[in-house]
């Protein structure tokens, strides 16, 4: 076994595990750890196909921003997760119907995939000369690869979407600023006064 296939083999399973963790964790937080943990091993993964410009991308853009982003969202709005969880019975058997024609789907269009005879030699062939990683990719998703480019975009927006809207709950007990009610005061309601150093406002 050569020092390339033991990487690609550590990368993969410690990927397969992470990513099974980031759906089996109860706890949010550590769901988003481990979520981390899988960009970080797909980069690794990127980085033995000699794709450099993909593994820096999902490190810097999916780890440093998005990731982090999502941890950060979920410690802080301490979103109560027994909450979102009732009525999950309720909706388990549509969620299973849809999990099966998904499911159907991938098996129908997996069995029938094949390794091509010159995939392998393709995949070790070296990058033409003059030509960068990044260019090279530029020039296959924005015209080969256009149309699915462009509708992956508008999955991730829609997703985006959706999540803004579950999360979005509006609490009677949380103050909000509004600014019309400041800007209809009347100014002899308020008061200016000169507060000194080290001493409160007093009554």
């Amino acid at each position: 076994m050569t020092i390339h296939s033991a990487f690609f083999y550590v990368f993969s399973i410690a990927l397969i595990f992470s990513a099974f963790m980031v759906i089996s964790s109860r706890n949010p937080v550590q769901s988003v750890l481990f979520l981390i943990l899988a960009f970080v091993n797909a980069a690794g993964l990127f980085l033995l196909l000699q794709a450099e410009f993909l593994a820096m991308i999902l490190v810097v853009v999916y780890v440093g921003a998005v990731a982090v982003l999502f941890l950060f969202v979920v410690m802080m709005l301490d979103v109560d997760f027994t909450e979102l969880r009732q009525g999950f019975l309720q909706y388990l058997p549509a969620g299973i119907l849809i999990g099966a024609v998904v499911a159907l789907e991938l098996i129908l269009v997996v069995a029938p995939w094949v390794i091509g005879a010159g995939t392998e030699a393709h995949v070790t062939t070296p990058a033409p000369v003059g030509m960068s990683n990044t260019l090279a990719l530029g020039r296959v998703i924005y015209t080969q690869y256009l149309v699915l480019f462009q509708a992956a975009g508008l999955v991730l927006l829609t997703a985006m979407i959706g999540a803004i809207v579950l999360t979005l709950r509006h609490r009677p007990t949380v103050k909000r600023q509004s600014i019309p009610a400041q800007n209809a005061r009347s100014p002899k309601t308020v008061e200016a006064r000169k507060v000194r150093s080290r001493q409160g406002v007093g009554v």
